[in-house]
């Protein structure tokens, strides 16, 4: 019977919330501010001539009827596409693709011999990079989470790891695991390697990486808790880590550490930062990894999240079935989760 009504209500929520296109997801905008404009810098121009054009925002997708994995270039706005895997060289595979080590300048200039396409409305999104090899995070990165939690600043960054069969993608569904019954969320800039690498000092750490992404570090608070944490397994339930909706190549992100980066649950929003209050920056990240790991194409690291996480709330806010998550960092688009029973 629990189950039945669970299912209800998720079918009811559907219907309330308007369906996200490709479009909505790709747009660097925050609730209720122009597209032509950015929320901490009022009145500045930002939106660029070529807006419609695709670039190096890669996707994964599968058209209808047909499970045939693609691989394209989207532009800023969702509505234009380049069919790569179908007129290049390029593997249709995202992982492969970043092997192949393609000239994103010259990928760039041939975009005006090839053929542009609208985006369909039917075509179905694929998390951008399924099957990375490691998906490694950190915890406690931004000043402001630290203080929320009246932690003091670490000196080192402490890690954890997701495991790969936790990614969905940028419209897929959440599934509230009955073993998890108090679920978080976090938004997180997630960087893609690009190279192997290893003992790789701070100032040449950024050249191994291949781009950007829009992740949710979703958990289950509850199983940090028990047998002395289980901080692994609360990360790593199927559907507990939302990617995409594309990896934008680092190319089209001149300064990663200044992007705002926020949450919104059920049309509040819940968290709002930017990536240049993190205390540990991207290149020494890969750079203390290093020394430890190799590092290799595809793989994935968590930057860490802002303040505004449910269980720091007062009073204590977790995800429900129902629940609509949107995670957005500036330039790098915008996901769209709904949480739902495990039987739906």
């Amino acid at each position: 019977m629990r189950a039945a009504v669970s299912m209800l209500r998720n079918q009811f929520s559907r219907m309330q919330t308007e369906p996200a296109t490709l479009e909505h997801l790709l747009w660097e905008k925050a609730t209720n501010i122009p597209k032509n404009r950015c929320p901490e810098t009022k009145g500045i121009v930002y939106r660029k001539p070529d807006y419609n054009m695709p670039k190096c925002r890669f996707m994964q997708y599968c058209r209808r009827f047909d499970a045939n994995k693609r691989l394209g270039m989207v532009s800023e706005d969702g509505s234009k596409m380049i069919e790569l895997s179908s007129v290049t060289c390029a593997a249709p595979d995202m992982h492969r693709f970043i092997d192949q080590r393609y000239c994103m300048s010259s990928l760039l200039d041939s975009v005006k011999y090839m053929n542009v396409l609208k985006v369909d409305r039917d075509l179905h999104l694929l998390p951008p990079l399924a099957a990375p090899g490691k998906i490694i995070g950190v915890q406690c990165n931004y000043i402001d989470s630290c203080d929320e939690r009246h932690h003091c600043i670490p000196r080192e960054p402490a890690f954890f790891v997701k495991f790969g069969t936790s990614i969905i993608g940028a419209l897929d569904n959440i599934r509230a695991h009955d073993i998890a019954k108090r679920i978080d969320y976090g938004c997180q800039l997630a960087v893609i390697m690009g190279r192997h690498c290893r003992h790789v000092q701070p100032n040449e750490a950024m050249h191994h990486i291949f781009g950007y992404a829009v992740a949710q570090d979703i958990t289950a608070c509850d199983w940090n808790a028990l047998l002395g944490g289980q901080l692994m397994l609360g990360k790593s339930l199927d559907t507990f880590c939302p990617l995409g909706p594309v990896i934008v190549h680092k190319c089209h992100v001149p300064d990663v550490n200044n992007l705002w980066i926020k949450t919104i649950v059920n049309g509040e929003e819940r968290q709002t930062g930017n990536t240049r209050n993190m205390i540990f920056k991207i290149d020494f990240l890969i750079h203390r990894l290093s020394q430890y790991i190799t590092l290799c194409p595809g793989d994935i690291i968590l930057t860490g999240t802002p303040a505004g996480s449910g269980a720091y709330r007062k009073p204590s806010t977790f995800l429900q079935p129902g629940d609509l998550i949107e995670s957005e960092i500036q330039n790098l688009g915008r996901m769209c989760n709904q949480v739902v029973n495990p039987y739906a």
